[in-house]
C-alpha cells in the first residue's frame, strides 16, 4: 500500500472497505490492520477512519439486515469487498454527520480505488434506496439484531444477565472512555492533573482509584504532557485493580503471568517497590519486547521472561512466588465496546477451548505459589464459563485453595467480582483471589 493509495479523502472509503474485509472475510484484527493505514494518514483522518471501521463493526448486524433487504443476491469473489463498502455507505447515512451527498458519492468513488468500477451503478442504486425507504428511521426486526452482538453471544450473554441486558448492551455500544494510571514513582496525581489542566486536557478524577484519571475526550496519549517522561500509563479502570487485589507485599516475589503489554507489572512495581522480585511472563515475543518498553519509559525493572504459561517446565526456575497474578488467556468479551472487532473474530466453539486452556494454566501455575500464598485470577470476560464457573471448579478440585470473599460482588454471589462494561466507566473484568493453605 503507498501513500498515494490513501492521500486522498475519497479514498478513506476504500481503506475502510479494505479493513472490514480483512478482519471479517480474513479474521485479522483491526490492532494489526488498521495502524498500518493509519501510519500514512493525517491525524484527522486518522480519527475518521478509526470510527467508520469501529462503527461499522459495532452496528453490523443491522448493517447486514438492511443489505439484505437492498441487494439481489451476495456478492462473490473480488466483488465481496463491495458488501463491506456499502455497510460503510449505510454506516455514514444512520450513524455519523458526514452529509448524504458525500456519503453517496465518496462511497461510490471509492469503486474505482477498489477496482470494482463495475458496481459503481449498483452502489449508487442501493445508497439511494436505502436513503429513499428511509430504512434507518425503521426498527431493528429483532432484539439480538438491535444489540449488535452475534447470535452465539447474544444467547450466552441473556442467559446469564437476564433483567441486566438492556443495560449491558448499552454500554458495550459504548465508546470505552481512556483511563490513564499516574505512576507514582515519577510523579503525584495532583501534580500530573495540573499539568493536564494547563495543556487544556479534559479529565475527571474517579473516587475509586487513587491513581487514576479518566480522560473525558479523545486525545493521542503520546502528545499528553509526561508521556516521554513515563508519568503515567494507559490502563483501564478495571485493570487497574489488579495490583490491589493482589496486595504485594514488601520482600515477596511476585510473578505476573501473561503479562504483556505490561501495565499490570508495572503497577505491581509501582504499589510495592520493595518486592524481592518480579517476574513478567509472557509467550509471545513481540509481545514481550512491549513489556521492557513500558519498563523503559516508565523507569522500572524486573525480569520478563518469553514463555508458556501452560508449561512451565520450560521456563520455571525452580522457585515458587509469594503471589501470583494470572490474566488468563480468554474471550476478551469485557472489551468489545474497546475493540469491536472481538464480537466477529471470535466464535462460539472458541470459548470451550479457552476453558480448558484456562482450567489447565491455573491448575499448573497454582503448583508454583508457596503455601499460604496469594493468586489472583482475571479475565476481561464477562462469560460464567470463563470466570465464576471457572473458580467454582477449581475450588472443587483443589483442596488447598480457598476464596478470599473480600473480593466478591456481594454475600450471594462467592464466586469472585464480575465487573460489567460501564461500571463505575470501566471494562468488563473479572476477578477471583484464591489463598493457599498453610
Amino acid at each position: 500500500m503507498t501513500m498515494k493509495s490513501v492521500k486522498k479523502s475519497s479514498n478513506l472509503r476504500a481503506e475502510a472497505a479494505k479493513i472490514l474485509h480483512q478482519i471479517l472475510e480474513e479474521g485479522q484484527s483491526a490492532r494489526e490492520c488498521l495502524p498500518q493505514v493509519q501510519s500514512q494518514l493525517k491525524d484527522q483522518d486518522k480519527a475518521w477512519l478509526q470510527e467508520m471501521v469501529y462503527g461499522v463493526l459495532r452496528q453490523l448486524p443491522i448493517l447486514q439486515f438492511w443489505l439484505r433487504q437492498l441487494l439481489d443476491k451476495p456478492l462473490k469473489n473480488r466483488y465481496k469487498i463491495v458488501e463491506h463498502l456499502i455497510m460503510l455507505g449505510f454506516y455514514q447515512l444512520a450513524f455519523s454527520r458526514v452529509s448524504q451527498h458525500a456519503a453517496v458519492s465518496e462511497t461510490v468513488a471509492a469503486t474505482q480505488s477498489l477496482n470494482t468500477i463495475a458496481m459503481k451503478g449498483l452502489v449508487n442504486g442501493i445508497l439511494r434506496n436505502f436513503i429513499r425507504e428511509e430504512l434507518k428511521d425503521k426498527p431493528a426486526p429483532n432484539e439480538q439484531i438491535a444489540s449488535g452482538l452475534p447470535k452465539w453471544l447474544f444467547k450466552k450473554l441473556n442467559l446469564a444477565y437476564g433483567e441486566k441486558m438492556p443495560t449491558l448492551l448499552a454500554n458495550m455500544q459504548q465508546k470505552a472512555p481512556i483511563w490513564l494510571r499516574v505512576n507514582s514513582q515519577k510523579v503525584d496525581r495532583q501534580a500530573f492533573t495540573q499539568t493536564l489542566t494547563q495543556s487544556e486536557i479534559q479529565f475527571e478524577i474517579p473516587e475509586t482509584h487513587e491513581q487514576g484519571v479518566i480522560l473525558t475526550k479523545g486525545y493521542d496519549v503520546t502528545s499528553l504532557p509526561g508521556f516521554d517522561q513515563g508519568w503515567f500509563a494507559v490502563q483501564d479502570g478495571a485493570a487497574q485493580l489488579a495490583a490491589e487485589y493482589l496486595m504485594p507485599q514488601a520482600g515477596e516475589s511476585v510473578l505476573d503471568c501473561c503479562a504483556a503489554p505490561g501495565g499490570k507489572t508495572c503497577h505491581l512495581i509501582e504499589l510495592q517497590p520493595n518486592l524481592k522480585s518480579i517476574t513478567a511472563l509472557e509467550i509471545d515475543k513481540m509481545r514481550a519486547k512491549r513489556i521492557e518498553e513500558n519498563f523503559e519509559r516508565l523507569g522500572h525493572s524486573g525480569k520478563i521472561v518469553t514463555g508458556d504459561a501452560s508449561q512451565p517446565d520450560t521456563w520455571w526456575d525452580g522457585n515458587l512466588y509469594d503471589r501470583i497474578l494470572l490474566d488468563a488467556p480468554c474471550s476478551a468479551t469485557g472489551i468489545i465496546r474497546r475493540h469491536p472487532d472481538i464480537k466477529w473474530l471470535r466464535k462460539a466453539k472458541d470459548i470451550e477451548v479457552l476453558v480448558e486452556l484456562q482450567k489447565h494454566i491455573l491448575n499448573v501455575i497454582w503448583t508454583l505459589l508457596k503455601p499460604g500464598g496469594t493468586l489472583v485470577y482475571a479475565t476481561c470476560s464477562i462469560l460464567p464459563e470463563e470466570n465464576q464457573q471457572q473458580i467454582d471448579n477449581f475450588l472443587r478440585n483443589t483442596s488447598d485453595a480457598s476464596l478470599d470473599e473480600t473480593f466478591c460482588n456481594d454475600a450471594k454471589d462467592k464466586a469472585g467480582r464480575q465487573i460489567l462494561p460501564g461500571d463505575l466507566q470501566m471494562d468488563g473484568f473479572y476477578y477471583a483471589r484464591l489463598l493457599k493453605s498453610i
